[in-house]
Parts: structure tokens; C-alpha cells; sequence
């Protein structure tokens, strides 16, 4: 299906989270396959142990309404929340290393990054973004706090998935903690001055949050 054959009232088109994750392990099956035998590492024996990394973005496609000509009449703006499977580890048994069976060769390519929702809406209504988004956010916390049993191979294997919120786009991520993009009131995202403060005092200023902190507060939404 395409953006076409969307209702001229959608809001929103997506997959659900893990299900969109069990098709991308699927597609990465014999990739897994020959991670497992390049490593020397025994086929049975690898049943559990698997951790996948997924970087998470969300952009807006501007305006989609010349894109998708002779459809229905749809909102012009559009955002897109997408995933890409990075990594994929396991654990050995024998000796508890971490070895990593699978690593996505172009990791910012089309190809790799697999789309999960579709919304109809500019992303500055931080209120409609915030209300689609929240169930995939959801879906996600649930999915931090267990296990997925796949098959792969033949064999019934078990994944840990852990998310990274890399891919947001910066513009998007400043609007929703209210940094309003490049008429932001403050000076950068790892900095609580504001710029009437920067603009009386140059120099001194300082790092108020790690990048780890600011990994957490954008993972949130």
C-alpha cells in the first residue's frame, strides 16, 4: 500500500513495534546465520544470549502532497518514525564474551531503515506528534523488560533489544524539550543558558547535562 490509498482523514499509518522488529530479524536471518559460522561459534548452542542494538529516528518529509500526486487530499506535512537493526551480539556460553554477529554496513542508507509509523501532521503540533508517538513509546519500555523467542535458523533463539534514540532530528528534538530550533531561547541542548544571558556574558558557561543525560531525556517521548 502506499500514502495513495490512505483514507483523505488518516492520521497515521503504522506497524506494530515488535512486529516490525521480528520482520527485520527475519530479513537478517542468513546474515545472522553466517555471523554465527564465521565465528566458529556452534549453531545449537546459540540459542539464547542475542542482544540487538536499534537506532531510532524520527524526521519530518516536508511537504508530501506533490510526492504523492492523484491520491486524496491529505495534509501536506508529514513526519516519519523509522528504525535501523546496528548490531546484533551474542553471548557465548563457555566463556560469557560478548561477540557481535551481525553489524550494519551503511547504517544511515535508506535501505537499512525500516519505517514503522507514518503521520500526517507538521511536526511542530508537538500535541498530535506526542499522541501518535505514545504508543510506540509504549511499545518500546514493554519491550525493553523482556524477551522476543524467534526463530532463526531453524532454531527457537532469544532477543534483548536495546534502543537509541540517535536518529531524531535535532530540530524536532529542540521543539519537544521547548528548544524552539534555531529561534531556540537557549544556546545548545547541553546547556541550560539562555540566550539573553549569553548574549550579556560571553564566557562563562558550562556543560549543565552529559550526553548520557541527554541520551535519557530524549529516549523518553
Amino acid at each position: 500500500s502506499s500514502v495513495d490509498d490512505s483514507p483523505a482523514d488518516t492520521i497515521t499509518r503504522r506497524f506494530r513495534y515488535d512486529v516490525a522488529l521480528v520482520s527485520a530479524l527475519k530479513d537478517l536471518e542468513e546474515d545472522i546465520m553466517e555471523g554465527l559460522r564465521e565465528r566458529g561459534m556452534e549453531d545449537s548452542a546459540c540459542t539464547s544470549g542475542f542482544s540487538v542494538l536499534i537506532k531510532e529516528s524520527c524526521d519530518g518529509m516536508g511537504d508530501v502532497s506533490e510526492k504523492h500526486g492523484g491520491g486524496p487530499v491529505i495534509p501536506e506535512k508529514a513526519v516519519r518514525f523509522s528504525f535501523t537493526i546496528m548490531s546484533v551480539t551474542v553471548k557465548a556460553e563457555d566463556d560469557g564474551e560478548v561477540v557481535t554477529i551481525f553489524t550494519e554496513p551503511k547504517p544511515n542508507s535508506e535501505l537499512s531503515c525500516k519505517p514503522l509509523c507514518l503521520m500526517f501532521v507538521d511536526e511542530s503540533d508537538h500535541e498530535t506528534l506526542t499522541g501518535v508517538l505514545g504508543p510506540i513509546v509504549a511499545e518500546r519500555d514493554a519491550m525493553k523488560e523482556s524477551r522476543l523467542i524467534l526463530s532463526i535458523g531453524g532454531l527457537p533463539r532469544s532477543f534483548r533489544f536495546h534502543f537509541r534514540g540517535t536518529g531524531y532530528d535535532e530540530k524536532m528534538v529542540r521543539e519537544m524539550e521547548g528548544l524552539e530550533a534555531s529561534g531556540s531561547t537557549y544556546v545548545c541542548t547541553l546547556c541550560d543558558s539562555s540566550r539573553a544571558e549569553a548574549s550579556k556574558n560571553m564566557v562563562l558557561h558550562s556543560i549543565t547535562r552529559s550526553h548520557d543525560e541527554n541520551l535519557e531525556r530524549y529516549e523518553i517521548w
